[in-house]
């Protein structure tokens, strides 16, 4: 695999082609590596948004689609960066090398540790590009690294989520070394660990299986949950749980205590203020649906609904927050009475029996527009569509 001037000017130059119609034309350029060609204008097509500052350098190496597939955005690989800081780190499952690259500015010494050849060549040609020759990569499995190397502040690891066929796998046991049987190794060898995990996981599984767990990271990009994170330390008195949603250069933090949670007493109301929250989907995830409330001193409307009301604006809420317009039910008076000039709204359902098709149709409402509804239950069990604009 060698990038060489030629092939980068092809590359830039048909960057934004359909590569399965560049594939047809290779006849005309044959002077040109095509299936190599097309890879790295695949890769390049993933990564502009992904890793942008990857994508900025034309001599970064592209693997294989599931290694990119696979691998952490920049968004969420400098998060992680900001949760460390020590003299030595090691990457048991580098991949990519994306996590790695950005971990890599928090250590003095930084290992990266990957058993397919092919990667870890990759990886020794794009660290090199990125000027992170420092990093010291290895070519090894990463459990039989992992038994002989010498003591660390931090081990990184990110287990494959694919059985032998391929099919996707979500408990921390199918996954790629398996976390749970190498955590005496774990612990000897890593004053800390952490491990991402598929944004599917059962949280609260996850935390039972573990040992020494002193910090959950439900990570979301732009409201959209991408990594469980779980940090391990030798020693753990409980466990902390941090909601986390990137929004370019914003990131929205919640953190709650799960036994608290738990222990929360909370009213619901069918009265509605002034205001709809609705929290990202990282609370979501993380199930802190009655701490949100205390914190806000917010009136959940059902609880099923994970839907709140107050007469309070609360602009650093961290979710969507609607000025409610007025409500609904969804029999043909309410309907034309109070949805007779709405065209379009975008519409989401919260513990409603209906689906957002099957509104749609009952209401003739097209997608879009500034008029949000949100189809939900509130604490007497009522159905009702809220008519909202986003503050």
């Amino acid at each position: 695999m060698i990038l060489n001037d030629r092939i980068i000017h092809f590359i830039n130059e048909h960057e934004k082609d359909d590569i399965h119609t560049l594939a047809l034309q290779s006849k005309l350029y044959p002077d040109i590596d095509m299936q190599f060609a097309i890879r790295q204008i695949k890769g390049r097509q993933i990564v502009k948004e992904k890793v942008p500052s990857w994508y900025a350098n034309d001599r970064i190496l592209y693997p294989q689609h599931l290694s990119l597939e696979q691998c952490s955005s920049e968004q969420t690989a400098r998060f992680k960066a900001s949760l460390c800081k020590g003299k030595s780190m090691t990457d048991l499952t580098g991949g990519f090398g994306v996590d790695c690259s950005f971990l890599s500015a928090s250590f003095e010494e930084t290992s990266y540790v990957e058993q397919q050849e092919e990667l870890a060549k990759i990886a020794v040609h794009n660290f090199k590009q990125l000027g992170l020759e420092r990093i010291k990569v290895i070519n090894s499995d990463a459990v039989e690294y992992l038994s002989s190397m010498p003591a660390v502040d931090m081990v990184y690891i990110d287990p494959a989520r694919r059985d032998n066929t391929g099919r996707k796998t979500v408990l921390i046991e199918d996954c790629t070394p398996n976390v749970l049987a190498i955590e005496d190794l774990l612990e000897e060898k890593a004053a800390q660990t952490m491990i991402k995990l598929s944004p599917m996981l059962d949280i609260s599984l996850a935390v039972k299986s573990l040992r020494n767990v002193s910090d959950v990271y439900i990570i979301s990009v732009g409201n959209e949950c991408k990594e469980l994170l779980f940090i391990k330390k030798r020693q753990s008195s409980g466990t902390h749980y941090h909601c986390i949603n990137i929004t370019g250069s914003k990131t929205d933090s919640f953190t709650f205590d799960k036994e608290e949670e738990d222990n929360i007493s909370l009213s619901y109301s069918s009265d509605l203020g002034k205001y709809l929250y609705e929290p990202n989907a990282s609370i979501l995830k993380g199930g802190a649906y009655k701490s949100i409330a205390r914190s806000f001193s917010l009136d959940k409307l059902h609880p099923s609904s994970h839907l709140y009301t107050s007469d309070t604006l609360h602009s650093n809420f961290p979710g969507r927050v609607f000025a409610i317009q007025t409500i609904s039910s969804l029999n043909k008076k309410d309907i034309k009475l109070h949805l007779a000039d709405i065209k379009q709204a975008n519409i989401t359902t919260r513990n409603f029996p209906l689906s957002v098709q099957e509104i749609r149709k009952k209401t003739g409402l097209k997608d879009g527009g500034e008029v949000y509804i949100f189809a939900t239950t509130l604490a007497d069990d009522r159905k009702v569509l809220l008519i909202c604009r986003k503050v």
